[in-house]
């Protein structure tokens, strides 16, 4: 799977959990533990993390609403 692809896919289950996390009966410990592995895993995609973060500042914008072709354009811009 491409860079792009995996730490997008990644950075909106995590923010999913997050989300959960501030509900009156949080997560679970299965949760909390796929809460870690997910940013073990963003590590080994720190470019692809930064150009999706630089994204969604500059148009701000949440994780929910960019695609992966929005990130590969805006990363491709040099």
């Amino acid at each position: 799977m491409e860079p792009v692809s995996e730490a997008l896919r990644l950075l909106k289950r995590q923010a999913e959990i997050e989300r959960r996390r501030r509900q009156p009966h949080g997560i679970s410990i299965i949760d909390e533990r796929e809460l870690f592995a997910i940013r073990e895993r963003l590590e080994d995609y720190p470019a692809a993390v930064r150009a999706i973060a630089e994204l969604t500042g500059a148009r701000r914008q949440s994780l929910d609403q960019i695609r992966v072709e929005d990130v590969e354009r805006w990363d491709a811009r040099g």
